[in-house]
């Protein structure tokens, strides 16, 4: 059985509310878990100690079991120290413009130089 430590949400429409749960990672989002291991309530501001609770020595243990974190936990649990950081995934190169769109870019940049050096060797 593959575990996962995840986010379950609770709440209102518009006022969400999460339990920080180890479950089945087959089962649905906020269906049936093993263990409760903490809460986050993304209503609070930052500074609030209620925010994020976390019961340390539970989600030290899971975690030496092999449960894996999603990215939302992980993320919570190495601000907190349990886990090292995971290195953000690199972003995706789509809104870069194409190859012959970089290459015009690149004669641009040489002629503008080629045309910045012509004019300081004429300055002298």
């Amino acid at each position: 059985m593959s575990l996962k430590i995840r986010l379950s949400r609770g709440g209102a429409k518009k006022r969400p509310f999460y339990k920080i749960v180890l479950a089945d990672a087959r089962s649905p989002r906020d269906g049936k878990f093993l263990e409760k291991l903490g809460t986050y309530n993304p209503m609070l501001p930052h500074e609030h100690a209620e925010r994020l609770v976390l019961k340390e020595e539970r989600i030290k243990h899971w975690l030496s079991m092999g449960a894996q974190p999603t990215d939302r936990c992980a993320k919570f649990f190495s601000d907190a120290g349990y886990i090292a950081a995971k290195p953000r995934a690199e972003q995706s190169k789509k809104p870069q413009p194409k190859a012959k769109a970089q290459e015009r870019l690149k004669e641009q940049q040489k002629a503008a130089e080629a045309a910045a050096a012509e004019s300081a060797s004429a300055g002298e």
